[in-house]
C-alpha cells in the first residue's frame, strides 16, 4: 500500500466486523452511521470483505475482495453494488473526499 493511500472503513462477512479509522471519528454521526450500514449491507448481501480507501491522489475507492475459494460469494453482484453506490452516493463520497484532502492530508482546495 502505498504511503499515501489510507483505509477509511472495512466491513468483513467473515468475521462479521466493522471498522473505521480513528482519524475519521471527527466526521458527523450522520455520516458514519451511513458509511457503517453501507458497508456492513454490502457484505451482507455478496459476502467478502468491501474496503473503502483513498489512492495516492486522494480519491475514495470502493473495493471487494473475498477468500480464496469462497463460493458463496457473488462476484456480478458486488460490481453492481459498486456501481450503484457511485451513483446513489456520489455527492456524499465527493464531500468525504474533499474532507480527507482537508483535514486529513492538509491539503489547500
Amino acid at each position: 500500500m502505498d504511503p499515501k493511500e489510507l483505509i477509511m472503513c472495512v466491513s468483513n462477512s467473515y468475521t462479521q466486523k466493522y471498522y473505521l479509522d480513528k482519524l475519521f471519528e471527527k466526521l458527523p454521526k450522520a455520516v458514519k452511521d451511513e458509511l457503517k450500514i453501507m458497508c456492513v449491507l454490502y457484505t451482507e448481501e455478496v459476502g467478502g470483505i468491501f474496503t473503502m480507501m483513498f489512492d495516492s491522489d486522494g480519491e475514495l475507492q470502493l473495493i471487494s475482495s473475498c477468500d480464496e475459494g469462497d463460493l458463496l460469494y457473488d462476484e456480478i453482484g458486488s460490481e453492481l453494488l459498486i456501481k450503484k453506490m457511485k451513483n446513489t452516493k456520489q455527492e456524499l463520497f465527493e464531500s468525504l473526499e474533499k474532507y480527507y484532502k482537508v483535514f486529513i492530508r492538509k491539503e489547500e482546495l
